[in-house]
């Protein structure tokens, strides 16, 4: 609990000078005014984040953590649980979608066990952090102890805290875990207090009748363990996961150590609530990188006051839609730095 205690105690308000001055670099630059639209904007919250006048995006890292759930059991899903695990070694071997979007948004990317059922072999590429061995069924109880929880947020400190270490300009998140959509959706209706209706998607493609199905086993995640609203780790605890615990950590961390932190989809969303819960703040270090297809997720991103930067309908998680992002906040640094002001081009301005 002190690594959580002392994390949350170093984050600070956005650096209204470094803001101010990207403000006026902005306007100062061969374009007419608010030309590049939010590229524009998300280049000064760059800027206020890093307390840096250019910011840096040279140094970019994915985090995608990985763990089990156990309410797999009840029959929710498609795909079974030994997934998770083959996914993570598909990750390993450089052959999923991550992969290849890392590559192209040139970001090294961070592979962690935080709670994957099984022992997966060695890799050097793959960081094991397990809390345990899979969530307990939410339908039956708890998830995890409230100890669990807080062990799965410092270990996504612990995280970027090695990145940061090596240097760390932006970080993005990302995840895989069979189930966890379902108890994504069960964070999101402790939280906020909507239905379970409202927030529960088809996750890998359900049919109404497994919808319906899933959305019940939400209320009766709820109705089981009673999450109380305004307790993050009570939330996370009863009905989160391993790897959405280490995503709000990931988070928090980094938002302590002045990275923006690009999320990805509904999962990243749900560690998003559980971090700004604890420490609201953290919102400001966030950048929504697009909607998810998953049902509820615009309605996630609005209870968190976000606004995506893309629409592409992507579902899969991983971190895919936070590469894209990451290649937008490049876009958006590039252009403030890079641009030419119009008296380094000797361009008249306009009136």
């Amino acid at each position: 609990m002190e690594l959580l205690t002392k994390t949350i105690a170093a984050i600070k308000p956005l650096d209204a000078a470094a803001m101010t001055a990207a403000k006026t670099r902005q306007a100062d630059l061969t374009k007419p005014e608010g030309s590049l639209g939010r590229l524009e904007d998300l280049s000064i919250q760059l800027a206020g984040i890093q307390a840096k006048a250019s910011p840096a995006v040279e140094k970019k890292a994915m985090f995608t953590l990985a763990g089990d759930h156990g309410v797999v059991k009840e029959g929710v899903g498609n795909w079974p649980q030994e997934v998770t695990a083959q996914m993570v070694m598909n990750f390993l071997h450089g052959g999923a979608a991550i992969n290849v979007l890392c590559r192209v948004a040139g970001a090294r990317i961070i592979f962690a066990d935080l709670g994957v059922a099984s022992d997966l072999p060695g890799d050097p590429q793959l960081i094991v952090k397990k809390v345990g061995y899979g969530t307990g069924n939410i339908c039956q109880g708890a998830a995890m102890t409230r100890d669990q929880a807080v062990q799965a947020i410092e270990a996504g400190i612990e995280l970027v805290n090695a990145e940061a270490d090596k240097g760390l300009d932006l970080a993005g998140t990302g995840d895989m875990g069979i189930g966890n959509t379902t108890a994504s959706s069960a964070v999101f209706a402790a939280i906020t207090g909507r239905s379970p209706t409202e927030v529960t998607g088809r996750g890998t493609g359900l049919s109404d009748e497994q919808l319906a199905a899933k959305i019940g086993l939400v209320k009766k995640a709820l109705d089981v363990n009673q999450p109380n609203a305004k307790d993050a780790l009570d939330v996370l605890s009863k009905v989160g996961g391993f790897e959405i615990g280490g995503l709000a950590g990931v988070m928090l961390g980094a938002a302590a150590r002045r990275v923006p932190v690009v999320i990805d989809g509904f999962i990243s969303g749900a560690a998003a609530l559980i971090a700004v819960t604890l420490a609201p703040q953290v919102k400001d270090y966030l950048i929504p990188a697009h909607t998810s297809a998953e049902a509820g997720h615009q309605s996630m991103l609005n209870s968190l006051g976000f606004d995506p930067y893309l629409d592409l309908g992507l579902r899969l998680g991983e971190g895919t839609g936070a590469a894209l992002g990451i290649i937008i906040c490049e876009a958006a640094a590039r252009t403030l730095n890079e641009m030419a002001t119009f008296a380094e081009a000797g361009v008249s301005e306009g009136e």
